[in-house]
């Protein structure tokens, strides 16, 4: 059985590549071009894995959406994915010269797997990907 990744950037063009590249590595794609289109996409298509852009409709977004995924209150319409594995995919180092990763203990950082930067290497996103499996 396929794996399904939800691709989540508003940069339609890098969602096209990484379609074509992970579709011929065996994935099942579905995109989203905005947080707020990502997370119904989520709960409609419940991906295996979700690859997620920070800055999209604000700078926050992707952030926000991990949030909101990520929920503990009992009335979240998304408490059956909230488990769901996420890669960040972000340029939000060089846009905004702001450093941080996921192994800094930053308590503002919604929980995730990786924090990939753009561009990405394929092998790199392919051997996370293959870590989550």
């Amino acid at each position: 059985m396929e794996k399904k990744i939800l691709l989540v950037d508003d940069d339609k063009d890098l969602l096209r590549d990484l379609e074509v590249v992970l579709t011929a590595h065996g994935y099942q794609v579905q995109q989203a071009h905005s947080a707020t289109a990502g997370l119904r996409a989520a709960l409609a298509y419940r991906p295996d894995v979700i690859i997620l852009d920070v800055m999209m409709e604000k700078d926050t977004a992707g952030f926000e959406f991990v949030y909101q995924l990520r929920s503990e209150r009992e009335a979240s319409r998304y408490k059956e994915i909230r488990d769901t594995p996420v890669i960040f995919l972000t340029a939000i180092h060089q846009v905004t010269n702001f450093r941080f990763s996921l192994n800094e203990q930053a308590s503002f950082l919604p929980p995730t797997h990786a924090m990939l930067t753009k561009p990405v290497q394929i092998e790199v996103l392919l051997a996370k990907l293959n870590e989550l499996y």
